[in-house]
Parts: structure tokens; sequence; C-alpha cells
């Protein structure tokens, strides 16, 4: 916040210079952030201002501050209105019909009052903080809001319909005219809560007042607002419309009820002063009762022990009461009554950061050992550092990309039924979507790396996706995995290439679930995968644990790719694999080496493009060989003189005995009964 060093003496006895307040504020936790001079040759500061602490947006509050720590005498604003004018009901009806959204709406009214320029004073006041002097009226609720902290705003009560003012959710599709040069219409949604006369919204609330009820040089009569609205209501609305302003910046901090009096008091007094009038009688005012002020104890024995200080009670006594708390002292305990514009202050944690922000940090002991306490790494990490290692060791590089993507990249990987879940802010525009796979950001870094010269990349990545369906939100923990055609790939066939990158990732995927301590991966190609041309669902003991397949040629080429890519993904969390990293490291079981040798026999059988491995292997296993140890696939061939739409698979088929060397006589049956049933199962033709 930009302050006037000028004007944060107005409340200070004696005053302090430039570099005195610096320091005071800085010590305060209020940093100061650079100085200049403003337009009138007044010197200004930037002092930084935490989130919670929405009560020293203003100079008094900061002066609060600095008077505590620098000894200064906190002066407050005297103020004295008139008495004996006509009753306020008779000018103006408040109606609020959202007191969650406005726990309290108060306005008074002044009659009579002569627009025109503000005094000397006041126009330097406002231009040492960077403000632009307008007239009396306008001056006076800027000045308030930058003295107090409390948002105001003037109507002009004679462009008000009705008589009254209704506090109301905005109906859909009205329209509201903001205040301000070459502002336009925007149209308002049920959500935003608007400032209504008896036909129109006049304004949005705590956001942007209206320019048909704005104060012109004609204003004669008008309507002081001062209220208090829901800080979440009035950000989601200052985003939702772009529309910000000094008064939301601070009702999004908190505006406590209670304090709305006194700022509306000095209000109302300085328009008197400046602009003239007669004040009607009382306040029209509609909302919750005021919450009872907030009390809180603190043990003088545990604010010691937790700051490592020997701060005496009569010291903790002194900031607290400096600080406006009204300490009591009550056996052991020191019981403070918590001023309403202190927010931030709940429990006895908060009254000790007080007392050693106050008191001083630098007086703080400073303990030059620090204690470290080695804690055993969680098997879930110890696992996945496994797979990663083993990830790197075969050619993978992992990647780090951002949670958002776009509408179109996500949209493509979305699960039926499924919606996405959108950020709204204005930051993540382009990209507002939390991204429902892994797949796109994996791809975009594909793309990046193709573009630089890379022909085969190997990526992964383990990161959260998100969803929802039904309304109920849904997030996961995956591992992405991404990998072109190996190198060395020749083929211009775009179904070679891909079927040569998928045994590359069908491999991986078997080494990933061994690690982690699964069972027996199978990939169901029953399932099919949004994003990917030919896909499957990837099975461990039968549990669907990920996902498999070639990308889409058609999203691919949305993301820049002219080659085929395959891509995985598995799930980590909170299911998939998740119980086995739990319990990571598998128990493994030591097995003595064969000590005799084994038969291997190699067999190619010509089947349909459609049938997959998984078929040939449970035909392959159906009648349980009893010699059979293994079955391992070796190649695939299209083309050449194969007739379309048919593939020759090339296979080794493992056998041992486990008591004796076997004889080629006592496989030949076998390997009979094993083509045989190829031919049933698969209708192949076995080629020589």
């Amino acid at each position: 916040m930009r302050t006037s060093i000028t004007w944060l003496n107005d409340y200070l006895d004696p005053a302090l210079d430039a570099q005195t307040q610096a320091d005071l504020l800085t010590a305060a936790g209020f940093p100061y952030d650079g100085e200049d001079l403003a337009e009138n040759g007044e010197a200004w500061q930037e002092i930084e201002t935490t989130s919670n602490r929405g009560d020293c947006l203003c100079h008094f509050g900061l002066a609060r501050e600095a008077a505590l720590l620098g000894g200064s005498r906190l002066k407050t604003p005297k103020v004295s209105l008139p008495q004996g004018g006509p009753p306020v009901s008779e000018s103006i009806e408040i109606r609020n019909t959202e007191p969650d959204l406005c726990p309290l709406y108060t306005g008074r009214v002044i009659r009579g009052v002569k627009v025109g320029p503000s005094p000397d004073w006041l126009q330097q006041r406002l231009i040492a903080i960077g403000l632009v002097p307008r007239n009396n009226l306008v001056d006076a609720t800027n000045f308030v809001l930058f003295e107090y902290g409390q948002p105001t705003h003037v109507f002009d009560l004679d462009t008000l319909r009705g008589g009254r003012i209704e506090i109301r959710a905005a109906r859909a599709g009205e329209s509201f005219l903001p205040i301000g040069e070459d502002a336009e219409p925007i149209k308002l949604v049920p959500e935003d809560l608007v400032i209504a006369d008896a036909e129109r919204a006049i304004a949005i609330a705590g956001v942007k007042g209206g320019a048909e009820t704005s104060v012109t040089d004609g204003t004669t009569n008008i309507l002081l607002e001062a209220a208090t609205f829901d800080p979440v209501g009035v950000r989601n609305t200052s985003r939702r419309h772009r529309l910000a302003s000094d008064s939301s910046y601070r009702f999004e901090r908190g505006v406590h009820p209670a304090d709305i009096a006194v700022a509306t008091d000095r209000l109302t007094a300085l328009i008197l002063e400046l602009a003239g009038g007669e004040l009607c009688d009382g306040t029209a005012a509609d909302g919750k009762p005021i919450p009872s002020a907030r009390a809180v104890s603190m043990r003088p024995t545990r604010c010691r022990a937790v700051l490592g200080i020997d701060i005496s009670d009569q010291e903790i006594m002194r900031l607290l009461e400096g600080l406006g708390f009204a300490p009591n002292a009550e056996a052991e305990n020191i019981r403070c009554t918590i001023p309403p514009r202190r927010l931030d202050i709940d429990r006895e944690a908060d009254l000790i950061e007080e007392i050693a922000r106050t008191h001083g940090l630098d007086a703080l002991p400073i303990n030059e050992t620090i204690r470290i306490r080695a804690v055993a790494p969680r098997p879930v990490d110890e696992g996945l550092n496994a797979v990663r290692e083993m990830l790197v060791g075969a050619g993978f590089h992992e990647s780090v990309t951002h949670t958002l993507i776009g509408p179109d990249a996500a949209a493509a990987f979305l699960e039926t039924g499924h919606a996405v879940l959108t950020v709204d802010d204005d930051r993540a525009a382009a990209e507002p979507i939390l991204r429902p796979s892994l797949v796109p950001s994996l791809l975009r870094v594909a793309k990046h790396n193709h573009d630089l010269g890379t022909s085969n990349v190997r990526f992964f990545e383990t990161a959260s996706v998100f969803d929802q369906c039904k309304g109920v939100h849904r997030e996961r923990r995956l591992l992405g995995l991404l990998v072109d055609p190996p190198a060395g790939s020749r083929s211009r066939d775009h179904a070679s290439l891909g079927q040569a990158a998928f045994g590359v990732l069908r491999t991986t995927i078997d080494r990933v679930v061994r690690i982690v301590g699964g069972g027996n991966v199978e990939i169901d190609e029953s399932v099919n995968i949004p994003g990917f041309s030919s896909s499957g669902a990837i099975r461990m003991d039968g549990r669907v644990i990920g996902s498999l397949g070639v990308v889409d040629p058609g999203v691919a080429q949305r993301h820049g790719h002219d080659r085929p890519l395959v891509a995985a993904e598995i799930e980590l969390a909170p299911d998939g694999v998740a119980e086995a990293l739990s319990t990571w490291p598998p128990e493994n079981t030591a097995a003595a080496l064969p000590a005799f040798p084994a038969i291997d026999r190699d067999l190619t059988i010509l089947i349909d493009e459609p049938i997959c491995w998984a078929e040939i292997e449970r035909a392959i296993h159906a009648g349980t060989p009893e010699l059979l140890e293994s079955t391992e696939f070796v190649t695939v061939f299209r083309g050449g003189k194969l007739p379309a739409g048919r593939k020759a698979i090339t296979l080794r088929l493992r056998f041992r005995a486990p008591d004796r060397t076997l004889r080629h006589e006592e496989v030949d049956p076998q390997m009979t009964n094993i083509t045989a049933r190829l031919i049933d199962a698969v209708g192949g033709e076995i080629r020589q």
C-alpha cells in the first residue's frame, strides 16, 4: 500500500520521519518496499501488508502499529454530528435479502449538499498516494477509505427509484453500467450480489458503483453507503467480470460489521464540513446482529516457553494493551478481548505471535544447532524410485509438466461420462483445464524435442490427473509413459511402426509391474481407451491398473506428430498398483537354476491381423503341456507376399524336464498338440 509520510503523521504525536516510519513498520511485519515523491512534491512510501491484515490497509491502522513500537501517542480523529434533522426513514428504506452475503448494510442521508472542489489539504492527501481528486463528495469517500480502510459509496438520492435500497442476487441477464470513463455495460448472473433500487441494479456489492446513480455537479441529496460483504463472494464477482477496485481489495480481506459505524461517522462529518447540507436523523440499516467481541486467553508461561525469552508479565500486558486487546490478568492466564478489526486473531498461538512481533523478532534467540530426526523412507517412495531407475536405465527421460492444459487437449482423453475440472483464474485463460490424462503433456514434450532434432524419444512422468463424474471430483496419481518407434525402424507403414513402439512399451510395462511386485500382466483389448486408435486396459492378476495404446493419429497430428506414438498410464494411487507399492519391496523367493538343458522350438503362424498375442498364449497353454517352460514372442511380419489383413507371428517355445536331459522325440508330440490347438483356436496356418 502506498502511504503518505505526512498523512501517517496526522495520527502520531510526536511525528516520525520517513526513515523511522519505514523501520518501525518493517519491524512490525509490514516491510518497506520503496519510496518516491508524488506530483505535489510530498514523499510517499510503499508498505507491504499480508493478506490477513486488512486492518492495516489504511493510514490509521499503520499508525497504530508505528505508535506501539515507536512510543508515539496515537491520535484518533474527533467526530461530532449534528442532531435534529428529519428521520432517515422518510428518505430511504433498506431491504437486505442476502444477510449471509451482506452481514450489515447501512445508509445515511444528507440533503442540500453542494458539490464542488475539495479543499487543498484533502487534495494534497490524495495526490500524495497517487489518487486524482474529483469533487468533495468522492474525495471524502476516498479519504475515509485510506484513513480507516472502510469502503463507502455515495449515491445521488434523487436518482434512486422507489425510495428504497435492496441487497439481492442479480437477475439472469440483468444489465449494469459501472462507473468510470469508457465503461461498458456488463451482463450479470445470479451468483452476483447487487445493490438495487426498486427497479434495477445500481452497484455490484463490494466491487463497483453504477454510473446511473453516481453523484454529479448537480447532485443535492445523497445517500451514504457503508456495509460489509462476504469476502469470497466479492472475490468471485470481481474475477468473473474482471472488475477490481480499492474497495473490493479490502472487502476480499475482510471488513467487520462492528467497524462500520466509526468510519460512517467520520465520512458523514467530513461531507457536512466540505459540502454542507442537513443530516437526517438515524441510520437506515438491515442485516444480521453484530457479533459479540471474541475472547482469547494466553498463558504467559507458554508465551515465554515458545519464544525462548524471559519477558515479564508486565511487558506482555503492555504490548497487548497497545494492540488494543484489553488484556485482563486471570490466575495463570491473560484474557484478551479482541477488537473487531483483528480478524486474524483466534487462538493462543496468535497472541504469542503478536508478542513476538511487537517485542521484536530480532530479540528472539537463534539456535545455532538444528536437530534432525532421520525418518525411514516410505515403501511407496522406495518403490517409485526403483521404477524410475529402471526407466532411466531403459532410455527414458523424466519430465515435469504443468497441470493445466487446453480444452481440446483434455477432451480427447476424457473418459465417457466424465467431465473436466476448470480453474477459474484469468491467468489460465488459454489453458484452464486440470488435465484428465498425462498423455497430452507428454505429447507436448515430445513435440518440443522432435523440433530440436531428437528423432527417438522416451518419456515418463508421475503426476496427478483430475476429472469429475456426476459432480464428484476424482484425483488419481499416474505413471505416464510415451515412446517413439525404436531407432532403426525403417518401415513406412504406420501400423508396423506403431507395432514396434507398442512392443517396446509392452515390455517396459512388464518390467514396471515386476519391480512393484505385481503378478501376471495382460492387455484387455476389449476396453476402448479415449485418445487411442489401438488400445487396451492393462490388467494385473485380472484387475485393471492402467491403459496402453497407440495414440490416435488425429490426436497426434494436432500435437504436431506425423509418426505413430505409443503411450501408457499406470495408476499409482489410490488404486492400481497402490497396494503393491505400500508394501514394497516385494517378497522374492530364491529358486535353484535349471540342472538340465532345455529344447527351444521356433514356430511361425500366419493369422488374421485382429488376433492378439494373448489369444495365442491362451491357445498354447489350454492343454497345459507338462514340459513347456515358457512362450516368448520373437517377431511379427506384415506385407511382402502375405495376404492382405494377415500377419506372421514367430514365437519360441521352451521345453525342459526338471529331472533329466530332454530328448527331441519327447517334445515332438507336444509340438503337434500345440500346433493343432493353435489352428483350431485362432484359425492359424503353420509356416515351416
